[in-house]
């Protein structure tokens, strides 16, 4: 056993949702390639858990993906 690391991991580049269950601080990050599969996902979730949109990853900072935020 070592010590843990002190460096934040970095994301990978691509879109962004939090799925969290309904009255819980933290949730679980999911990662999609494009923009239709995060689509696919909100809507899989959406009923059952409560989906935050996070955004796009991209180069190491995180981006607004304005078409989705006003879908919801």
């Amino acid at each position: 056993m070592g010590r843990p690391a002190t460096k934040p991991t970095d994301l990978r580049d691509g879109y962004y949702i939090e799925v969290k269950n309904k009255n819980q601080k933290t949730g679980i990050k999911i990662r999609r390639d494009t923009r239709s599969q995060l689509q696919l996902a909100i809507d899989e979730y959406k009923g059952i858990k409560e989906v935050v949109i996070l955004g796009k990853q991209e180069n190491g900072k995180m981006k607004d993906v304005p078409e989705l935020k006003k879908a919801q």
